[in-house]
């Protein structure tokens, strides 16, 4: 993530405002629609950075704002045309909403430039919708509770969230797999003789 957020050219227009929505889709793990359709009112980037966001079924949902990301979308707004309230916070060249297919192509883009540095990028499939799968990864890793990843992704129901648990899981099994050769028979505990005649007179 951190060599995508990375690779937009921030020398560009479009690649400030790339490298912000980026931003905050990995902060947020929003649905695309959510990010493309967010004004600038919807962020909060003082004393206690949030993001409003409006998901599915008019539902609206709080995130908190990592200090970078508030500090990246502080900046990015120093070149947004329209700062109002009602502007978009990601707009196309035009000035309209980004559609999903732009937002798809730009972070192909980025994923192509990222890769060049990261070989490693080139054998993922990656969508904006990965973004937000990693988002819930990275939160449940570092600690966060389930039931607060379910809350910060908006999922209705917290069962929804528990994929992310069980990708840990398997994540951690094939970890643990690799510490030893599969080849390898685990070796079986004897106890001593001196423990069994003590075992077999109790």
């Amino acid at each position: 993530m951190e060599a995508i957020i990375a690779a937009p050219d921030c020398a560009t227009w479009a690649g400030r405002r790339d490298q912000a929505l980026f931003t905050l889709l990995y902060n947020t793990g929003a649905r695309v629609s959510e990010a493309i359709g967010l004004r600038v009112g919807d962020v909060v980037l003082d004393v206690s950075p949030v993001a409003h966001l409006h998901g599915k079924g008019r539902k609206r949902r709080s995130v908190p704002l990592w200090r970078a990301t508030a500090t990246t979308l502080r900046q990015w707004l120093r070149h947004l045309p329209d700062t109002g309230p009602q502007g978009y916070l990601f707009p196309s060249c035009a000035g309209k909403q980004l559609s999903r297919s732009s937002v798809t192509q730009r972070l192909a883009q980025a994923v192509a430039q990222a890769t060049s540095k990261l070989p490693a990028l080139a054998e993922r499939a990656i969508s904006p919708h990965t973004i937000r799968h990693t988002t819930a990864m990275h939160l449940l890793q570092s600690g966060v509770d389930i039931t607060v990843i379910a809350l910060w992704l908006g999922h209705e129901h917290p069962s929804t969230t528990h994929i992310y648990m069980e990708a840990d899981l398997a994540m951690k099994e094939e970890a643990l797999s690799r510490l030893q050769p599969i080849a390898t028979t685990p070796a079986r505990y004897r106890p001593p003789d001196q423990l069994m005649a003590f075992l077999q007179s109790l």
